[in-house]
C-alpha cells in the first residue's frame, strides 16, 4: 500500500541530497526543521488516524521502517515482536540511542480533529475496543522520524553510531523488556547513552522539561478477585456478597496511603476497574478489581503490596467469604525512571544553548510510569525528557481557573502540533549532536 506522505518525503530527500553535493546544506537546524514540517505534519496525521494497540503495530512499524530505509539506515523489524531497530554508522565514536513508542491506547477519541481515529481493534483478550493515540506516541514517532531525516542528511556534523529504537507496547509496560529479551543490547550495538522524549500537559508547547534522578514512578498492577456466594438479590441473607466485600476493600485500601505511609514518600494506590455481576437482582459469586500502585521507593512498594494482601484477606474473612481472595498481576511491573544525573546536566546545558534558557526548564517528578526505565536498569546511562504540548493561552487559563487541561490518556488529548513537533525535533537533534560530537 502506498504511504500517504511518501512522495513528499522522497522529494525532500532529493533536495537534501542536492544541497549536500553542492556543499550548501541549510544554514540552521531550525530552517531544516521548518522545511521538514509539511511532510512531518502529514505523517503525524496519518499515524494519528491509524493507531494500533501494543504488539499489534504492524502497519505503524512498516510505515516507519520504509522511511528509515530510504534515509540509509540499516533497519531490522520484528524486534520484541513488532519493534524496530535502525542503525546509522558514521565513523568512529560513541553510540547514542533515541527511543520512540509505537502503540496507542484502547480509548475512544473525542478531540473532534478532522484526522481523528475511528479505529476499532481487538485486545489480546479478544475484546473489541476503540483505539486512539491518547498519549502522544504519534507525535513522538513523528519527531523521531524528523530527527532521523536531519541526522542522515547532516553526517558531516557528527561522528559515531545513531541507534533508533521504535518500541512496541509501552502502554502495557512490556515492550522495552520484550526488546531487551530479544537481544536489543546484544544483537545490536550497546549504546553509550539512551534518550527519550515524552509530551506533557503541564508545560507550554515546545518547552523542554528535565529532572535528574528519579523522574517517573515504579508501577505494579495487582488484580484482586474477591470470592463470595451468589444468589437472589431478594434474599441476601443466603449469600456472601462479593460486591459489598469489594466496596469495603476499596475504601480500606485508601488507608495504606492515608495512614500507613510516611507523607514524605509519594505513593498512589488506584483501583481503576471493578467487574462483577450481570444484573441488579443477582448477587454474583465473585468480583474482580484491577489496581495500579506507583511509588519511587522500593521499601514503600514492598510494604504496600503486603498491605494490599493483608487488607483484602481481612475483608474477605470479616464477610465470611468461602475462600481467600486471589491476587495476580497484569504484568511484571516496572521500576522507576531514573535519569542519570551527569547525563541530565550535560543534556540540559546543550539544550539551553541550542534552544534558549527560557525553553528548557527543570520540572518536578511525576507519579506516572514509563518502561523507558528498563534501558537504564540494563546499565545504560539514560535520560527521559518531556516536552510541553499545551497552547500557552490555554495553559494560562487553566492555571487561572483551576480547571485542568486534557492530559495524556484523555480522549481529548491533542498536542498543539506545530510548536510541539518542531520543538521535539530541535531538542532531539541538539541532544544527539552533543552526544555524538
Amino acid at each position: 500500500m502506498a504511504l500517504p506522505t511518501r512522495a513528499a518525503f522522497l522529494a525532500f530527500l532529493s533536495l537534501l541530497a542536492v544541497a549536500t553535493v553542492r556543499g550548501q546544506a541549510p544554514s540552521t537546524v531550525q530552517a531544516d526543521i521548518d522545511a521538514l514540517y509539511p511532510d512531518l505534519s502529514a505523517l503525524y496525521e496519518d499515524l494519528h488516524r491509524n493507531p494500533e494497540l501494543g504488539f499489534q503495530e504492524t502497519r505503524t512499524s512498516g510505515v516507519l521502517a520504509a522511511r528509515l530505509k530510504a534515509l540509509g539506515f540499516d533497519v531490522t523489524t520484528g524486534v520484541g515482536k513488532t519493534g524496530i531497530v535502525a542503525i546509522l554508522r558514521n565513523g568512529a565514536g560513541p553510540t547514542a540511542m533515541l527511543r520512540t513508542e509505537l502503540d496507542a491506547l484502547p480509548v475512544e477519541e473525542k478531540t473532534g480533529a478532522p484526522f481523528a481515529s475511528r479505529v476499532m481493534a481487538k485486545t489480546a483478550a479478544g475484546q473489541t475496543v476503540p483505539v486512539m493515540h491518547a498519549c502522544g506516541h504519534d507525535l513522538h514517532m513523528t519527531a523521531w522520524m524528523g530527527t532521523a531525516a536531519w541526522m542522515a542528511s547532516h553526517r558531516q556534523s557528527w561522528k559515531g553510531t545513531l541507534m533508533l529504537v521504535g518500541q512496541p507496547a509501552e502502554e502495557s509496560v512490556s515492550g522495552a523488556a520484550a526488546m531487551l529479551k530479544d537481544g536489543l543490547f546484544t544483537k545490536f550495538p550497546r549504546p553509550d547513552y539512551a534518550i527519550g522524549l515524552h509530551d506533557d500537559d503541564t508545560l507550554p508547547a515546545g518547552t523542554i522539561g528535565y529532572r535528574a534522578g528519579f523522574f517517573r514512578a515504579s508501577m505494579m498492577a495487582p488484580i484482586i478477585t474477591m470470592y463470595g456466594r451468589g444468589g437472589h438479590g431478594a434474599v441476601p441473607q443466603n449469600t456472601v456478597d462479593p460486591v459489598v466485600m469489594a466496596a469495603r476493600t476499596v475504601m480500606s485500601l485508601q488507608t495504606i496511603v492515608a495512614r500507613e505511609t510516611n507523607p514524605q514518600d509519594p505513593l498512589v494506590v488506584t483501583i481503576g476497574s471493578i467487574h462483577g455481576g450481570t444484573q441488579g437482582n443477582i448477587i454474583p459469586d465473585q468480583v474482580r478489581m484491577e489496581l495500579s500502585v506507583r511509588t519511587f521507593n522500593e521499601d514503600v512498594r514492598k510494604r504496600t503490596m503486603a498491605a494490599i494482601e493483608r487488607i483484602a484477606k481481612a475483608e474477605a474473612a470479616a464477610a465470611g467469604a468461602p475462600r481467600e481472595p486471589a491476587i495476580e498481576f497484569a504484568n511484571a511491573g516496572i521500576g522507576p525512571v531514573f535519569n542519570d544525573p551527569m547525563l541530565t546536566a550535560r543534556l540540559a546545558s546543550a539544550l539551553r544553548a541550542a534552544m534558549g534558557a527560557d525553553r528548557v526548564v527543570e520540572m518536578p517528578a511525576k507519579m506516572t510510569s514509563e518502561d523507558f526505565s528498563e534501558f537504564g536498569r540494563a546499565g545504560v546511562p539514560a535520560v527521559l525528557l518531556h516536552i510541553g504540548a499545551i497552547n500557552v493561552a490555554k495553559l494560562a487559563e487553566s492555571k487561572r481557573t483551576g480547571v485542568p487541561v486534557p492530559a495524556p490518556h484523555s480522549p481529548e488529548w491533542l498536542p498543539e502540533l506545530e510548536p510541539t513537533l518542531k520543538g521535539a525535533v530541535r531538542a532531539e537533534v541538539s541532544a544527539l549532536l552533543d552526544l555524538l560530537k
